[in-house]
């Protein structure tokens, strides 16, 4: 929301200034005054509106459905971190994490697709000495020969005996040439089976590395979600993170954040019993707004305790666009608590936001963030320490010189002044400003001590009028 920035300045003694009244006589309002200037302190002030915060605040929620069994603190206890601050139970959490484990187990379960695939092979039968048709033919060639040595005539029984033994010669030779085809013919169908093997195998292997994959997969997903389901379980005994102040419950409504991306991590039953037991939408399923007790239900999400840690206060300032540009790490300020009147608080920048927050005027602010220290009262004695969440107005010192030379703020803080010369007349001089106070502005360039200068009724001056006659 933009807001309107007030400055204030430090009121400085402006050292030898000298009012001079020109244009006017008797009690007339004098038509031009003139101020020298002189060295004084100026410092630039930018107040903002800021509320009082913690240096940290947690509130615990309640990872799933279930009742409060125990409350171990009250409202307002300090407590350490990792403290035990509230039990949970939750039949459903501890159902859900049975049932991740299950499915976790199936999940690890090797996948197995049978033996390897061998390699059939064909052997086809050639002609053997040992075969029914080769000792046909053996019988055949000794019976003839049998009755070829019967023969007389001893011519004839030779050229007979000769020619049974070329047959047999031949048919030896045919057999043999026989089994060298049958041979190859055996070797190319064993070639093709093995291809065939080969092939099958290959997919059978594909098949078998899918299914590894896939188990893989699952299994991962298991591991999720039983490490989630571990999570919840875990937290339902609350401890505090960190040293702090106790309040029971929190800011109503909201579930826990990163809820519904662990049901998300769930196979499909688990993830619809989680969702049964969470509500329609898991994660935002609807939260109690009631008090915080031993024995009220809570649902996913519920704000149980809330911790926070005071050891050091900080201030969240909303510091206007014309103006932020002048805060820096380090600048110091004053903060004035609406709750504690007539105190001061010291206070200093530790860093400047950079995202704009829009206003309802039109204008935008940018967020400044601040440490808080020990507050005084206008008298001296010590402020008490205030609380998260009050309001307060920061006062930043943005610029601040010393010794500078300075003129009244009255001049109208303009960078072109008319400078009255050693002879009284009027000269048009660009000069630059520094700081910016309320009562005085400094000078950086282009005036010197001494040198006079027209802070009211410049619009009636011209170029060379004479102003002190």
């Amino acid at each position: 929301m933009g807001r309107v920035t007030i400055r204030r300045g430090i009121p400085p003694l402006l050292l030898g200034l000298t009012l001079l009244l020109a244009s006017c006589t008797g009690d007339e309002t004098p038509a031009v005054q003139i101020v020298a200037a002189g060295r004084a302190p100026v410092s630039e002030v930018v107040e903002a509106p800021a509320t009082v915060g913690a240096r940290a605040t947690a509130t615990l929620r309640s990872p799933a459905a279930g009742t409060v069994t125990k409350l171990y603190v009250r409202d307002g206890d300090s407590v350490d971190k990792g403290q035990i601050l509230a039990r949970i139970g939750s039949p459903q959490a501890k159902e859900q994490l049975k049932q991740a484990r299950k499915a976790q187990k199936q999940a690890s379960r090797p996948v197995r697709l049978g033996g390897a695939v061998a390699a059939p092979s064909i052997r086809l039968a050639g002609l053997s000495p040992a075969s029914s048709l080769d000792r046909k033919a053996a019988r055949g060639f000794a019976d003839a020969r049998s009755a070829a040595r019967k023969v007389g005539d001893r011519r004839v029984r030779q050229r007979l005996l000769a020619a049974i033994d070329s047959a047999a010669a031949r048919h030896r030779a045919q057999r043999a040439e026989l089994n060298k085809i049958t041979q190859s013919l055996t070797r190319s169908l064993n070639q093709v089976l093995a291809q065939v093997t080969g092939q099958i195998g290959a997919g059978l292997g594909g098949l078998a590395s899918s299914m590894s994959s896939l188990q893989a997969a699952s299994a991962t997903q298991a591991g999720v979600a039983v490490r989630a389901a571990e999570s919840t379980v875990d937290g339902l005994v609350i401890k505090a993170p960190f040293d702090g102040i106790v309040t029971l419950g929190g800011p109503a409504g909201g579930a826990a954040p990163g809820l519904g991306a662990l049901l998300g991590g769930l196979p499909a039953g688990l993830a619809g019993q989680a969702g049964a037991a969470t509500g329609p939408s898991g994660a935002g399923a609807p939260t109690s707004t009631g008090p915080i007790a031993t024995g009220v239900p809570v649902a996913a999400g519920d704000a149980v305790v809330t911790v926070t840690d005071v050891s050091e206060l900080t201030l969240s300032a909303d510091v206007d666009e014309t103006d932020v540009l002048l805060v820096t790490r380090g600048v110091k300020a004053e903060a004035e608590i609406d709750a504690v009147t007539g105190a001061s608080y010291r206070a200093r920048v530790t860093g400047v936001g950079v995202t704009p927050k829009e206003g309802t005027t039109g204008g935008v602010s940018y967020p400044v963030r601040l440490t808080l220290g020990d507050g005084l009262y206008d008298d001296g004695g010590e402020a008490p320490v205030p609380k998260p969440g009050m309001s307060a107005v920061v006062r930043l010192t943005v610029r601040e010189s010393p010794d500078a030379v300075a003129v009244p703020a009255s001049s109208g803080a303009e960078t072109v002044v008319w400078v009255v010369r050693r002879d009284g007349t009027a000269e048009r001089r660009v000069i630059r400003l520094g700081a910016q106070g309320d009562a005085a502005v400094e000078v950086t360039r282009g005036l010197s001590v001494g040198e006079r200068v027209v802070v009211k009724g410049a619009d009636t001056v011209r170029p060379g009028q004479n102003l002190t006659g």
